[in-house]
This record gives C-alpha cells, structure tokens and sequence, in this order.
C-alpha cells in the first residue's frame, strides 16, 4: 500500500501508469526512496517509451536514480532481473560511480537465453569524460559476446553482438559522455550510437552465439570479470532490437529524462 508519506497521495494512485507504480513500489519495498522529481521523470519515461512502442521489448530498464544501491538496482521495467551491486561503487542523484577496480552490477540477465540471437540491444548514459578501458556486458570470445566501451583503449570506442570477422565496431570518439545504444535488428545489421547518430554500423552477417552470462554493468562478465569501468553511468537498459526509428525515440526520451532531472550532457 502506498503512503502519503512516501510521497504520494492515495487519491492520485488511480491516474498513475500500473507499471510505474509497480516500480514505485519496488524501489520503496527495497528499502529506497524517490524524490517529487524522480517520480515525475521516471512517469514521464515510461509513457513516452510506451508512446514510442519501445517499452514492450525492454527487458530492463535501470533509470539510476534514487541515490542509494537500494533504488538504482530495481528494474523499471518489470520485478524480473532486480540488479545487484557490488562494493566500490557512490552514489548520488547525478548517477552511479565505480570504482574501476572492482566495481559492477550484476544484472542477474542472462544474456543468451533472455536475448534472441538476431535482435537486441543495450544503452547507456554516460556524465564523465575518461579514458577507460572500461565497458558494459560480456565477453567469451571474439563470436560470442555483448558489450561495449564508449571511450575503451585511448579515444576509441569499441561494440560487438556477436562479433565476427570485419563486424567488430570501433572508431574515434573523443567524448566518452553522451547516450550509446548498441542495436541489432537483423542477422546483417547492427549499429552502434552516440546520441541521434550512427558511429558505425556492419552488415557481416553473424553467426556467433550469445554469451551464456549474465549481463554486467560498469565490467565485462565471463570466464572471469574484466573491464572494470569508472566512469558515472545514468541509466543503463536491455531489450530486444530496436528499429532507426525507435533508437531515435528511445534518445529523445532518454535525454528528456536526464534533463528534467538536471544531469543531461
């Protein structure tokens, strides 16, 4: 049941989205809180990413807001693949920090069985600019991974579904903050995104496998944990394949939400 004195009125409960209340109680029942203005951010996300007809091939969705690991964990989306984090990370209304040692969050989303091969994508929303070699997902080997690394190895991003031969995405990117969506649609199409636009995109089709862990964030999860990144993420998600035209929308809402809360770049 929600309170009055967890903000929000018992009168105002029947005008809100049942997936946002849903959220809203996730983050409450864990032991976080939100505040008047994160309430409203994360109602707006969720009408505009339904509006958009993203939301329903989300499979999770971490807005990071709450500044506590109680909040930032839960899943917007849905109470599947609550996150779990580890020790090395602050905080803070602008986002989460690791550490870059031994910081991630473990997802608890599998990547191979909760990702169809030929369609999916993951996002990111960077606030710092670093060098890093640092990135979101998995790594098994060259045709069995999922990740990316906005400014990995000096001013060079890289990103990969599935990676084969000539597929693999990189290039220069001097900024590592901004939105990044890696997305792929097709068995020969996938793209990766800074904001509204295409750093690279292959049409190699791939044949490789999904790797068969969990999704990470902030490290890359495999044989064993890599890529530990430090650089403030603010908001991180995981669905299937979007098409151009949703990974516009999808940045148009993100950004939107990143500037109602006054942490946009």
């Amino acid at each position: 049941m929600i309170l009055a004195s967890h903000g929000l009125i018992a009168s105002s409960i029947l005008q809100v989205d049942a997936d946002w209340l849903a959220y809203y109680n996730r983050v409450i029942a864990a032991g976080g809180s939100l505040t008047t203005t994160e309430q409203n951010a994360t109602k707006t996300l969720v009408a505009d990413l339904k509006s958009a007809g993203i939301w329903s091939g989300m499979k999770a969705i971490y807005p990071m807001v709450g500044a506590s690991a109680a909040a930032c964990a839960q899943n917007l989306k849905s109470s599947s693949f609550t996150g779990t984090f580890s020790s090395g990370w602050t905080f803070a209304s602008t986002g989460v920090t690791p550490n870059g040692t031994s910081a991630y969050m473990d997802t608890g989303l599998n990547i191979s069985t909760q990702l169809t091969l030929n369609t999916n994508s993951t996002s990111a929303y960077y606030r710092t600019n670093v060098i890093r070699n640092g990135a979101n997902g998995a790594y098994v080997t060259g045709n069995n991974c999922f990740y990316f690394g906005p400014r990995y190895g000096g001013s060079i991003f890289y990103a990969a579904s599935q990676q084969e031969a000539g597929s693999l995405l990189t290039g220069a990117n001097l900024d590592s903050r901004g939105f990044y969506q890696l997305n792929r649609n097709a068995i020969n199409s996938v793209k990766f995104f800074k904001n509204n636009t295409t750093l690279a995109s292959s049409i190699v089709s791939n044949t490789g496998a999904l790797p068969n862990f969990n999704f990470f964030v902030s490290a890359l999860n495999g044989s064993s944990i890599s890529d530990y990144d430090n650089k403030e993420q603010a908001f991180t998600s995981i669905s299937d394949g979007l098409t151009d035209t949703q990974a516009g929308d999808f940045y148009t809402a993100v950004q939107a939400f990143q500037t109602t809360l006054s942490r946009n770049v």
